[in-house]
Parts: structure tokens; sequence; C-alpha cells
């Protein structure tokens, strides 16, 4: 019935990582309401906004480390993790 999906095992991983990240910031959201914060975008985020920056910042990494073809790619993970501990930091 999912054939045209083409569910691979790093793509079941990819998306249940995603559900886990959206559930596990809703319930810190509920239990511990957001404040704004304004860091060097100079504009005011949340934990989700920060959460949808990383994300979308994290495809383009591994879009480009792909086109350029840097080094294996699992080692973009690494570059995205870097990235998303820089977004939680100081955005």
């Amino acid at each position: 019935m999912l054939q045209w999906m083409a569910w691979t095992t790093p793509t079941a991983i990819f998306f249940v990582v995603i559900a886990v990240i959206l559930i596990t910031f809703s319930l810190l959201a509920i239990k511990f309401p957001e404040t704004p914060r304004v860091g060097i975008l100079r504009i005011e985020t949340t934990r989700g906004d920060r959460v949808f920056i990383t994300l979308l910042g994290s495809a383009f990494i591994n879009l480009i480390w792909l086109g350029l073809e840097v080094a294996p790619q699992p080692y973009a993970l690494l570059a995205c993790l870097v990235y998303a501990a820089a977004v939680f930091r100081w955005v």
C-alpha cells in the first residue's frame, strides 16, 4: 500500500525523529510556557521557531553536502548538530 513512498529504514527513522521532536516540544510548551527572546537575528523567537529554523537549515546543509560531495553523508549529521546547538544558543 505504501510502496510508492519508498519507505526505507533511514526514511522511517527520519520521520519518527521529527515526530518525537514535535511531540517533545509541544509537551515542553505546555509544561513550561514559552517567552520569546531576541537573538542574533534581532527577531523574537520561541523554542518552536528555533526548531523550525534548525530543521530548515539542516535540510539545506544536507542538500549542499550532497551537492558538493564534501565527505560521507553521515558526517553532515555532525554539521547539523553543531548548527542546531548554535541556533538554540544564539538565535
